[in-house]
């Protein structure tokens, strides 16, 4: 063996000593870390013939590179939609890394972690009172969720005029609806060959972003005949507004479509009682995004695609390797390789699953309705100051708002607010016009970070 591996291995409990000196130097202060760096400079080295060991590059990173990072684990960092990282969850990523598994089968000789990912999955859909009719895996965030569910119902479209595109190739038949997909799905599309461009808007209700169901209708008549798949949105970005999955679903009855909730985020909404009732009926839908590494707070990368069971023919269709014999016979067993778009996947359903058995059903209820309530108070005051106003009702937990002395000085308000590196959040366009968004996610986040972003807001109104 190398020598320095083999000093590596023979020290290891004190290079890992090391590294949980310097985790926990961070997460214990991560309410004095900054959420932004002005000084993003970091020195270059050259590849050295002789390598430093673990420590010494732990020691290295420390001196030029720690200084770059940025509380988005912590309390006051609500730009995106960035959940932290939970006690649990950070035991369950540092066992990943330990494991080391490729996550692919549930029987065999090799590694059957997937064990353990479908009873995540399970548990996960009894959080969300979901029914176990899903095939559901681990991926690496909502895009590639997103890209897993629209990749099946390219595959569904294909199947209604007898066409296999996995491997004929896309045609110009079907039909992509939606009112206001994420730029991920927009992404998606581009990625699966459909198109960026190819997406039919349905008109939004006047106020929202939610889907204006009678002209959803009218376009279902109007495309009678071609296939077509329907991207409903459960909270968007800016406002967290939901389409009528109920009438959806009551519409789907009537005109057969594939229908895919975009419930990145605002699926987690299910665990509280009061919120239950925004995804009534999306137990129906053909295909469902969820992202972990936002209000379920696990590290990122960790997001999770539902497709119904009874469509497996068409997601293994649209994923088998079956041109690589050594992988096995994908009718022999159940394989990841064959549902879900990764050959090689990271054992990214163990900091779920610790987050899961850790804190049960009340710890995400108390998360989720943690939020809320944040987002509430921060709302409150928007709504009572004379800098700034609401541009949309806080609906769940995301605050939309401008200034009111208008759009010129947003971006220098927000870039010295995002400066002082107490308190981040993002720009965005809500109905072409300029706002910022305050996203709560984040299981840290008490009334005292609304009271330190409030404090930081007024400072910078008074200097600008």
């Amino acid at each position: 063996m190398f020598e320095l591996f083999e000093n590596e291995l023979n020290n290891l409990e004190s290079i890992l000593d090391r590294v949980k000196s310097t985790s926990l130097n961070f997460l214990n202060n991560l309410g004095e870390v900054p959420t932004y760096v002005s000084d993003q400079s970091a020195a270059s080295q050259d590849l050295a013939d002789t390598g430093i060991g673990a420590v010494g590059s732990l020691e290295v990173f420390r001196k030029h590179y720690e200084k770059l990072m940025v509380a988005s684990p912590g309390p006051r960092y609500w730009g995106f939609v960035t959940g932290g990282a939970t006690p649990a969850a950070i035991a369950g990523d540092w066992l990943t890394a330990v494991y080391d598994q490729n996550t692919q089968s549930t029987q065999g000789a090799g590694d059957v972690s997937a064990i353990v990912e479908k009873e995540t999955i399970r548990l996960l859909c009894q959080l969300l009172y979901l029914p176990e009719d899903f095939n559901g895996g681990f991926v690496t965030g909502a895009t590639m969720s997103n890209f897993t569910g629209l990749a099946v119902a390219r595959q569904w479209a294909g199947d209604q005029s007898g066409r296999d595109i996995s491997r004929e190739g896309v045609s110009d038949d079907l039909v992509v609806m939606a009112a206001t997909p994420h730029s991920s799905v927009i992404k998606s599309l581009a990625m699966l060959g459909i198109g960026s461009k190819n997406v039919l808007r349905i008109q939004t209700l006047a106020g929202r972003e939610a889907m204006d169901l009678a002209d959803f209708e009218q376009k279902l008549i109007d495309n009678q005949g071609r296939p077509v798949i329907v991207n409903c949105s459960a909270g968007t970005v800016n406002t967290v507004d939901f389409d009528d999955i109920q009438a959806i679903v009551a519409l789907k009855r009537k005109y057969r479509f594939w229908l895919h909730i975009d419930a990145a985020f605002g699926g987690f909404a299910a665990c509280v009682p009061s919120q239950r009732h925004l995804l009534e009926g999306w137990e129906h839908a053909d295909s469902i995004t969820i992202d972990c590494h936002k209000w379920m707070n696990v590290p990122y990368d960790s997001a999770v695609s539902l497709v119904r069971k009874e469509h497996s023919r068409l997601q293994v269709s649209t994923f088998q390797n079956s041109n690589a014999p050594y992988l096995g016979d994908p009718s022999e067993n159940f394989s990841y390789l064959n549902f879900l778009p990764e050959n090689s996947r990271r054992f990214r359903a163990l900091p779920a699953w610790f987050s899961l058995t850790a804190y049960g059903r009340n710890g995400f209820e108390s998360i989720v309705q943690h939020s809320i309530d944040r987002a509430q108070e921060f709302g409150n005051y928007i709504q009572s100051s004379e800098h700034f106003e609401l541009l949309a009702p806080v609906r769940l937990n995301v605050v939309c708002f401008r200034l009111k002395t208008g759009p010129e000085r947003m971006a220098v308000f927000l870039e010295k607010l995002n400066r002082r590196g107490k308190v981040f959040m993002t720009p965005t366009l809500l109905s072409g016009e300029s706002s910022i968004r305050a996203a709560f996610v984040n299981y840290r986040t008490e009334k005292k970070d609304i009271l330190i972003a409030i404090r930081e807001m007024e400072e910078v109104m008074q200097v600008l």
